[in-house]
């Protein structure tokens, strides 16, 4: 695919882009530790509170999970510290020792700092965990600007961010590559008018790649050489 090979060479995304969006966790940080706690720790803490099996907190919280999957409160930690009665946030800092970029993610920021193009943060991480993250990385400090979906009023998977974003960054689409291990979220990129996208098909690094037919992927950002 010959927009893939131009994306994967930096000095190709030079040439392509005045603007490059990536997206944060599963693809510039290692999705291993939200998993890790969305599929173990907070089941475990939910089920000791609610004097569960592990087994069935897991059942429960995919249910209520699921509902609200791709919409603005699925990210939020205030919404689901409500809803499960645990401190979410804590829980979150209680385990930031597993926060890592992926292999190579950090060398392809250094290296992205020394091109042309803006260079942007477009995530659906909540601003705590943002927060937690960047203590532990300084992920923040390689961009020129940071957009979280909760500071914009929409998800990344509504058109409404786009629109929002728009308005604060007046990107031009055709000038624009934009980087995402969502599926879902790419798709709604496209619609917005986004054509120059990269799937990342290997966000969590304990987990085998797996490729979508419909954008071109790469395992990481380690490939942008």
């Amino acid at each position: 695919m010959q927009m893939k090979n131009k994306l994967k060479h930096m000095d190709g995304l030079s040439r392509i882009c005045d603007t490059l969006m990536l997206d944060m966790d599963g693809t510039l940080l290692d999705l291993a530790y939200d998993n890790h706690m969305w599929m173990e720790h907070i089941p475990t803490e939910y089920a000791k509170r609610n004097n569960l099996s592990p087994q069935d907190a897991r059942e429960h919280l995919y249910k209520i999970l699921g509902r609200l999957e791709g919409k603005l409160d699925w990210y939020c930690l205030d919404h689901w510290s409500d809803a499960l009665d645990l401190d979410v946030v804590a829980l979150h800092r209680e385990q930031k020792e597993r926060i890592a970029f992926l292999p190579g993610a950090k060398l392809f920021l250094d290296n992205a700092l020394d091109q042309s193009f803006r260079l942007l943060l477009v995530t659906n991480s909540h601003q705590e965990t943002l927060n937690i993250k960047s203590e532990v990385t300084g992920i923040v400090e390689y961009f020129d600007d940071v957009y979280t979906s909760h500071a914009l009023g929409y998800a990344k998977e509504d058109q409404g961010f786009w629109n929002q974003l728009q308005k604060q960054e007046m990107f031009d689409p055709d000038r624009t590559v934009f980087i995402d291990d969502n599926v879902a979220v790419l798709q709604a990129a496209r619609k917005y008018g986004l054509d120059q996208l990269l799937h990342i098909t290997q966000p969590d690094s304990r987990k085998a790649s797996q490729e979508h037919d419909d954008f071109a992927g790469i395992k990481g950002v380690s490939e942008i050489t």
